[in-house]
């Protein structure tokens, strides 16, 4: 891609409502643009980072066996009130009537739906057991719409459902789909804990949450440092009694096993055991071997969305975003530095991006006419992993000057090399 064709939007300052790193950045690096409060436009650079985190949690979705649906954002009430989860959720459910004084709802998520649509799909105990994904638009009536993309009312969610026979299906889907979180979160590239959680206004007898380390995250962890312990602080008793938290951490592991570590995180994954919550009170009923049943359901989501400011809050500098390499826009950007219009300068650029892209290297080529300061400040805020540098000291040497992102200074590397340094 070239930067003259790109509708980049970066901006040299910070935005004056925008409290935490995440925040900043993504508008400073073109990624978003805000609509209204907690609504935002996702501009090119933002949506093909969004997009790889989207490719990441279908990969690993669809190799655990779980079959890819869409379903509505628009919810017919009637299902939330069958459910009695229209009054319990609250102020955040956004509720509309239609030209036909219908009442509906814009779906925060979709355990109603996904029921409702499987009395018709499961007609057998045979089909079972049965996931299904999607990833979509969700929309929660916040309050209190803050941190960007990080607490928005609009946002970009996966979330799977599964049925089962029997309690002990359930926990084997339970921990397939716990498998593929961590699949995910590895591959993405993120520091993270899995801690027991409140199963909220989801329900259900257990959850978890999958949380991303960073300062500005919102929940209080504690963990053992020498064990799988970890748990969201507030379900700690020493919480409960209104006891300072950070009086949770040196103590012994509940388990037994270390002492207790604190740390804040900011949840982008939360899996739940939901029973038969569901099935029953919408009377999902299965043909069994001898008599109907009610399936035991289980419900994973992930915030894709949150996941980018998650990825940001936790790999930046002074400069701008440092991404995760499973998540950069462009593996490399490549500055043409042609401050008097040199042709061999341009012809140097065009050679270099027909290799990059010959090798299947996400290239973003800045040709704009712009000063060398302006083009590496934004190939920094955006956060491409690597830079190329093509300008007269490339036609002096013949070499050509190359940087990793969190390196001061750029190295002379030989145009065969240029290939190996960045797979690297």
């Amino acid at each position: 891609m070239k930067a003259s064709q790109l509708i980049l939007g970066t901006q040299r300052e910070n935005p004056s409502d925008a409290e935490i790193v995440s925040h900043k950045l993504m508008i400073r690096a073109g990624l978003i643009r805000q609509v209204s409060s907690g609504i935002y436009n996702w501009l090119p650079t933002g949506k093909k980072v969004l997009q790889k985190v989207e490719n990441i949690i279908r990969e690993e979705m669809n190799f655990a066996g779980a079959q890819e649906i869409l379903m509505p954002m628009v919810q017919p009430a009637t299902l939330w009130e069958d459910s009695g989860r229209i009054d319990q959720y609250g102020q955040e459910l956004l509720v509309f009537l239609d030209r036909h004084e219908n009442k509906f709802c814009l779906g925060p998520t979709h355990e109603e739906i996904i029921t409702d649509l499987c009395k018709n799909l499961l007609t057998s105990y045979k089909q079972l057991p049965v996931t299904l994904y999607q990833i979509q638009t969700k929309f929660r009536d916040e309050i209190r719409p803050r941190f960007g993309v990080m607490r928005s009312r609009e946002f970009i969610m996966k979330d799977a459902y599964s049925f089962d026979l029997d309690k002990e299906s359930l926990g084997n889907s339970y921990l397939i789909m716990k498998e593929a979180y961590t699949k995910i979160f590895n591959k993405i590239g993120l520091d993270y804990r899995v801690v027991k959680a409140d199963s909220g206004a989801i329900g259900g007898s257990e959850s978890e949450e999958f949380h991303v380390l960073a300062e500005s995250g919102e929940d209080l962890l504690a963990f053992s440092d020498k064990s799988e312990y970890a748990i969201n602080a507030e379900l700690l008793t020493e919480l409960q009694e209104g006891q300072d938290p950070f009086s949770l951490e040196g103590k012994p592991s509940p388990d037994g096993n270390g002492i207790l570590k604190l740390k804040r995180g900011i949840e982008v994954g939360h899996i739940f055991k939901l029973g038969k919550k569901y099935s029953e009170v919408l009377n999902l009923r299965i043909p069994g071997e001898d008599h109907d049943i009610y399936p035991e359901m289980g419900c994973y989501g992930i915030g894709a969305s949150r996941i980018v400011a998650a990825a940001i809050e936790q790999n930046h500098d002074e400069k701008g975003i440092v991404w995760p390499s499973a998540l950069a826009p462009y593996q490399v950007a490549l500055v043409e530095v042609n401050t008097k219009d040199k042709k061999e300068i341009k012809d140097k650029c065009l050679e270099i991006y027909q290799l990059f892209k010959e090798n299947d290297i996400e290239v973003l080529w800045d040709d704009r006419d712009k000063r060398p300061g302006v083009k590496f400040s934004d190939m920094e805020v955006i956060g491409i992993p690597a830079t190329v540098i093509i300008g007269e000291r490339t036609l002096e040497t013949g070499e050509i000057e190359f940087k990793k992102r969190q390196d001061e200074k750029p190295e002379l590397v030989s145009h065969q090399d240029l290939i190996s340094l960045i797979k690297t």
